[in-house]
């Protein structure tokens, strides 16, 4: 039965929550954020006093298990999103969660099981698929724009920890120091990963490719001391998709000129899409096309239709995007439809690519795709 109004509560406090999920509901007349929780009781309380949220918990539990409450939004640390979005979904709640809900593609695959199984919408933070030049190119591309999709080449550049002093939270361990971790391909590199299979629009079939630790010391967030930090702050992989279209992706800390962002080209038999979102002179989002009769690319102006309302490029990325992932996510909630684009099936197929990347880094081959096909 289709609802008018979410009441949503929101699980984690710190920076991206503050500076683009909870406001991001809040430009929202159809959403009401009725309560925060943190287990750091300073972040807690500055969120409840900036967004005037009154209602702020140290157990989340006390919100997945709330039956007034409709949707748990994760912001945690990465380890506890699959932990506070299973609860929330055994609570019956819809669940929007950051990326990765698991590093495992298998337990995102049973958190989708258990959400569909109980009527349930959940969506992850692929937000760059939300950004209305992706949105528009993706329009064109099924209006038939480039024809027959031939490659597709995609970046997620960063140089925000080029410097070794820059902070950093290592994303995932491995047992033995010598081995290298996975962290850019998969808290940075998932949005571009999510759009090349949207794009492609066809089967993955098989990868190759490599990781690099290209700073090996760095400042680690929690001790804020220098340590041997031995993650993939630099990888390139190689995608073969059903009808010989291929794929590459670059994933990194280390790119100069970015801090974060995303470039997306796709080329085709008729012509070609650039979609740049990178915040450079006042704008965060460009998108640039051309035709094999004009092979010079022009920009193209976004249409309105595909921001929020009263939104521009001119908007910090985090804010104007993030409204579009909250705004699509409570369309869907409200209509009560079966639409869910972004979902957590889409989750695990963007996390099992990224499983298969770091087999074929591992294995030094090629890797068959899907990985259950493996032995």
């Amino acid at each position: 039965m289709a609802q008018d109004k979410l009441r949503v509560g929101v699980v984690g406090t710190g920076r991206w929550a503050v500076r683009s999920h909870i406001p991001g509901w809040q430009r929202d007349p159809r959403v009401e954020v009725v309560a925060l929780a943190d287990t750091d009781a300073d972040a807690l309380a500055a969120a409840g006093e900036q967004f005037g949220v009154a209602r702020l918990e140290s157990d989340y539990r006390k919100l997945t298990d709330d039956p007034d409450i409709d949707v748990i939004d994760v912001v945690t640390g990465d380890r506890s999103h699959f932990e506070v979005s299973w609860a929330a979904l055994e609570g019956g709640k819809h669940v929007l969660c950051e990326k990765p809900v698991h590093s495992d593609f298998r337990e995102v695959i049973a958190a989708a099981d258990l959400a569909e199984s109980r009527g349930l919408k959940t969506k992850l933070g692929f937000t760059f698929r939300y950004a209305p030049a992706t949105m528009y190119a993706a329009e064109l591309l099924s209006q038939g724009y480039i024809g027959e999709p031939y490659m597709l080449n995609a970046y997620e550049q960063n140089s925000q920890w080029l410097d070794p002093q820059t902070p950093l939270r290592q994303l995932r361990d491995t047992a033995d120091p010598d081995v290298i971790a996975v962290s850019s391909i998969e808290g940075y590199g998932a949005p571009v990963i999510d759009i090349m299979h949207w794009w492609m629009d066809a089967p993955l079939q098989s990868v190759v490719g490599t990781m690099r630790n290209f700073v090996p010391n760095r400042m680690v967030r929690e001790t804020g001391e220098m340590t041997r930090v031995n993650i993939d702050d630099g990888d390139m992989w190689i995608a073969e998709f059903g009808g010989g279209r291929l794929a590459s992706v670059q994933s990194a800390f280390v790119t100069v000129g970015n801090y974060p962002g995303i470039e997306v080209r796709i080329y085709g038999s008729e012509g070609a899409i650039i979609v740049r979102l990178v915040e450079e002179f006042g704008i965060c989002q460009t998108i640039k096309a051309a035709k094999k009769d004009a092979v010079e690319f022009v920009e193209l102006e976004i249409p309105q239709r595909f921001f929020p309302a009263g939104g521009t490029s001119r908007e910090p990325w985090p804010f104007l995007f993030y409204s579009n992932v909250l705004r699509d996510f409570t369309d869907e909630i409200l209509s009560g439809s079966s639409v869910n684009q972004g979902d957590f099936r889409q989750g695990a197929l963007v996390q099992q690519t990224i499983n298969a990347f770091e087999r074929a880094h591992r294995t030094r081959a090629w890797v068959d795709f899907p990985l259950e096909a493996q032995a």
